[in-house]
């Protein structure tokens, strides 16, 4: 045989070997796809738990309805996860798209992180579909986040406790007052007094009649619901120091002096400023939706309703959309296919559903949260309907891109009024200056 016929073979050999090859691939690849011209993305999430199985699975169910798109996971514990994100955007190695705490959300807005959605949530999403978009909006209207699920505040009680004071359960007509009323009769000091009884020790209480907890299910309630609040509507300013937050801080720290509500210093005889309420030491709680799962593990014998209202008949709760975040550096390709895995999550009523069944969050989707699945799943609470309701009255933490950092100088001072350190007055003009010095420094420099 000459070198021209040899070279001939060898050719035809490697032609069909190429095509066995070929044929190999395509079957291995399941869905008759071919993976080198998927879109890969990024999806970055704070991990919690069980809920990271869930996730998992429907990452592999969008997968298989979108061959086109492949997603890599980038998952931590929540404190690491946003410690890391921020490097990470700091070097422009963020996730293609990521789930934000949506007290976050404007932070990444405004330093210019997040894409903004506006464009593409008026094109594909009908609005009216679901809670919480309008809390991801700044201020100038753009919105930059799509909920991922809704964290929303009622107020918790624990029946065994109010029928063994005899006290009536709480409903929509209570106030504020009505509520440190029916508080007096459920804390019990160690001697069995309660705190509308001769001789009761507010320095020595076993049961409280309300814990409160820091901003979101704390101080921020009682202030809105008074009509006071930290910042105005531009979010740049801040209207601390106002007669209004005045008449809520004087209402919270009588609350205090009293031993009804629960200061700083009584937690932190707690393993968690949260467990109160679950541990049965306190027969209300001002809680959001995620505080059903402690409660319900611990077996309490409790019921939701809405927020008490304030002075003038105004209602405020506290709302925390946690959201789908879009990098703003994603290449075009990889926003279309972030977008995707966003407009599954909150349109695809499984979706939604499989979510929701973990029992972590009120449901982004109108249909799914009005829906028995939801209103009555499990035992308790049995008013979930409650979580709907306020919806009517909700109001966000006044975010911006230093919540943080005011959160931290509102907190301090106030907790100094909460413990006798300074009178209410200076507490409100100190944190008001000291919030207001934070704002400046950030904003004058945009």
């Amino acid at each position: 045989m000459n070198q021209r016929k040899v070279m001939k073979l060898w050719f035809a050999f490697m032609t069909v070997f190429a095509l066995f090859l070929a044929g190999c691939t395509d079957e291995s690849s399941g869905n008759g796809g071919d993976d080198s011209e998927a879109t890969e993305i990024t999806l970055g999430f704070y991990s919690s738990g069980s809920a990271d199985e869930k996730m998992q699975e429907l990452i592999d169910k969008f997968e298989e309805q979108h061959p086109d798109i492949k997603i890599k996971t980038q998952n931590a514990p929540y404190s690491q996860f946003f410690q890391k994100l921020d490097t990470q955007i700091a070097g422009g190695t963020a996730p293609d798209v990521w789930l934000s705490d949506g007290v976050f959300v404007q932070k990444y807005a405004e330093r210019g992180a997040a894409k903004d959605l506006t464009e593409w949530i008026d094109q594909d999403l009908n609005k009216d579909d679901y809670y919480g978009l309008d809390f991801n909006k700044g201020p100038n209207g753009k919105y930059w986040a799509v909920p991922q699920g809704i964290q929303i505040a009622t107020l918790f009680y624990n029946k065994d406790m109010f029928d063994e004071a005899g006290v009536d359960y709480p409903d929509e007509s209570w106030t504020w007052e009505d509520l440190k009323e029916a508080g007096a009769k459920l804390t019990v000091d160690t001697s069995g007094k309660t705190a509308n009884e001769s001789g009761f020790k507010s320095n020595s209480v076993n049961q409280y009649g309300l814990t409160f907890f820091s901003i979101t299910e704390g101080w921020m309630t009682v202030l809105k619901s008074y009509g006071g609040g930290i910042l105005d509507e531009s979010l740049q300013e801040s209207i601390i120091d106002s007669p209004e937050n005045k008449e809520a801080m004087e209402y919270i720290v009588d609350g205090m002096d009293r031993g009804i509500f629960t200061d700083p210093s009584d937690l932190q005889a707690f393993q968690s400023a949260m467990s109160p309420f679950p541990s049965e030491t306190a027969a209300m709680r001002i809680g959001i939706y995620a505080r059903v799962l402690a409660a319900n593990e611990t077996g309490v014998n409790y019921d939701v309703t809405v927020l008490p209202k304030g002075p003038t008949g105004e209602r405020f709760s506290p709302v925390i959309a946690n959201s789908w975040i879009i990098n703003n550096d994603a290449s075009d390709a990889k926003a279309k296919a972030a977008w995707e895995w966003v407009k599954y999550w909150v349109s695809e009523d499984d979706v939604q559903k499989e979510w929701a069944e973990l029992g972590e969050a009120v449901p982004v989707k109108k249909s799914v949260a009005q829906s028995d699945m939801f209103l009555n799943s499990g035992d308790k609470p049995a008013n979930k309907q409650a979580f709907l309701e306020s919806f009517d009255f909700a109001g966000t933490l006044d975010v911006n891109a230093v919540w943080s950092e005011w959160v931290k100088k509102t907190g301090d001072n106030f907790n100094r009024a909460f413990l006798k350190e300074a009178s209410i007055e200076e507490a409100l003009e100190r944190a008001d200056k000291e919030v207001q010095k934070v704002l400046d420094e950030f904003y004058e420099n945009q």
